[in-house]
């Protein structure tokens, strides 16, 4: 179902951004993640005074590809930049090796801000790393899967169409009906209990 009409205005849109998400199985047993984000003007524009961009021709066209394992442990990253605004933005792409060893599925985003945050990385880049969770979850698929831990799947509890207390949850897992988190005590009240 499409959104409904809007108010009235231009037919043609000013900015456009695709953003593609990809996810393979590799032969050695990891999978790869991509992700493809490029921005474009429907009019010409100029960039910082020296750039000619004609309409629809990409303002920036970026990459990034992911290697990770089971636990969404990243053990692999690649970035790279067709386009970019500045000729220096391409030296944001070394700052992403620091991503190695970080788990997509817990704490991302607070290791992305962590080790890419400010000026380090690039905004666009860490747009990209962002949303690459959910396609990797989608890609090592036994991460929708229960296991003998007794903990729910990751993406339980994650929005409303897997909360704990509804019927998502109740229908294909309904031994997490209800399920509330543990709350882990501060370390200082373990050692004075």
């Amino acid at each position: 179902m499409p959104l409904p009409p809007s108010a009235s205005r231009t037919p043609l849109p000013i900015h456009m951004r695709d953003v593609k998400y990809r996810g393979y199985a590799r032969d050695d047993g990891m999978w790869d993640v991509e992700a493809e984000l490029v921005d474009q003007k429907t009019y010409d524009i100029e960039l910082h005074g020296r750039r000619q961009v004609p309409a629809g021709k990409p303002i920036h066209h970026m990459w990034i590809r992911l290697t990770i394992d089971a636990d969404m442990v990243v053990h692999g990253i690649e970035a790279a930049m067709d386009d970019h605004p500045l000729a220096h933005c391409p030296e944001a792409t070394r700052a992403m090796q620091k991503m190695l060893g970080c788990c997509i599925a817990r704490g991302w985003r607070r290791a992305i801000a962590d080790n890419l945050g400010g000026v380090v990385g690039c905004t666009h880049l860490r747009e990209l790393l962002f949303n690459m969770a959910t396609p990797a979850f989608h890609t090592v698929l036994n991460q929708f899967n229960t296991d003998d831990s007794g903990l729910p799947p990751r993406h339980l509890g994650q929005c409303l169409g897997w909360d704990f207390n509804g019927p998502g949850v109740a229908e294909f897992y309904p031994e997490f009906k209800g399920w509330k988190p543990l709350v882990q005590q501060p370390a200082s009240s373990l050692k004075n209990g």
